[in-house]
């Protein structure tokens, strides 16, 4: 009987390697695979994300040792569309979430055609998060590891690619796979810190902006900063250095209480700020829808829990419908910093499996005498 074959997408880290040693020991037909994003490195002896060249070292010696195949994709044109996107995103006012987009696009996009190209069944990573096919579907469901579950940045992923997706280290917590790591020699990623930082940004990323958009991007321009009764509290050097709920580095000083980046606007060069409870929402306006799980027809309602940061609170709504690739969250309670360009994911109201997910467009107001 052929053994399945597998890419493994190898990171250099603790978690893909164990990951791709699953596979192997559970017989697949392991291929290493390592995104190369072809953006410059970051400076001798420091760290960039979960692409630069330590990593990639890391990754080759995993790949020795298990004894699979490896192979260094580039990526620096798929790179460079996620890159684009993220200036995008800044200069219209949003707080991108590039993470997010690579899952979909490369690491189950692009490593997916690879797969093609080399006979392979699957595309295998160390996310934390789990996939089962249920009523027709494809579910997508949290990680044991609450900790760590991912499911909030695999949530753009389309029926089809998660039908050819596999999760090894979904039942299991990090704990359980460092150990997993040193009982099977994989001492150097054993004990590895987690990647924190953009792999295509050494540095300070609105340098990346000023090299990506054009020298008179609103975005780049310095401004005021005024509050929401529209008083002048500052200046500041571009609103792409700020992003709603921010606090520090506001550069405002004597305001008594704590102030908030409540919005920017880049086209006025405004950053408005306020207090914490003008952060409130009661709601969302998001497109570019993905259905997990079942489609909704228009104006058709579900109710969820609705999560907008990847390890943040999970908030009970009412999911309505507002088009073939859009819909309205309502929360029951106002949620604090709605980020325009954030990812939204709504799981079901056991919050567990993951209903829907897109990009968040707008906040809407909270009720008047709401309390958040």
């Amino acid at each position: 009987m052929d053994r399945e074959r597998v890419v493994a997408c190898l990171s250099g880290g603790v978690d893909s390697s164990v990951a791709a040693a699953l596979l192997v020991e559970a017989g697949c037909d392991v291929v290493g695979v390592f995104l190369r994003s072809g953006a410059t490195g970051a400076p001798a002896g420091e760290r960039q994300g979960c692409c630069s060249v330590e990593d990639a070292l890391d990754a080759r010696r995993v790949a020795d040792r298990l004894g699979i195949p490896f192979y260094a994709l580039n990526m620096e044109r798929e790179f460079g569309r996620l890159i684009d996107r993220f200036a995008a995103d800044y200069a219209a006012g949003r707080t991108p979430n590039p993470c997010v987009l690579c899952n979909r696009w490369l690491k189950f996009g692009h490593v997916l055609r690879f797969a093609d190209q080399v006979g392979a069944a699957a595309v295998a990573s160390g996310h934390y998060a789990r996939v089962a096919p249920e009523a027709g579907r494809v579910a997508l469901r949290r990680a044991r590891d609450r900790r760590k579950d991912q499911s909030y940045v695999l949530a753009v992923l389309e029926q089809a690619q998660l039908a050819r997706v596999r999760f090894p280290l979904g039942a299991l917590t990090k704990e359980e796979v460092r150990a997993m790591a040193r009982a099977r020699g994989l001492l150097r990623v054993a004990d590895k810190p987690d990647s924190q930082e953009l792999c295509f940004v050494a540095g300070d990323y609105r340098d990346l902006l000023r090299e990506r958009l054009p020298a008179d991007a609103p975005a780049l321009a310095p401004g005021e900063v005024r509050d929401t009764a529209g008083r002048l509290r500052g200046t500041h050097a571009g609103t792409a250095g700020y992003t709603v709920g921010q606090r520090r580095g506001l550069g405002i000083g004597g305001a008594g209480a704590p102030l908030y980046v409540v919005r920017t606007e880049p086209a006025r060069r405004l950053v408005v700020v306020g207090g914490a409870a003008d952060l409130g929402a009661g709601g969302l306006l998001a497109e570019e829808a993905t259905w997990v799980g079942r489609r909704l027809g228009p104006g058709e309602q579900a109710r969820g829990r609705a999560q907008l940061r990847a390890h943040g609170a999970a908030h009970p709504v009412t999911v309505t419908c507002t088009g073939p690739d859009a819909f309205e969250a309502t929360f029951d309670a106002p949620a604090r910093a709605v980020v325009p360009g954030q990812a939204v994911v709504v799981y079901d109201e056991a919050d567990d499996a993951v209903q829907l997910a897109g990009w968040i467009r707008a906040a809407l107001p909270a009720v008047a005498g709401a309390r958040a």
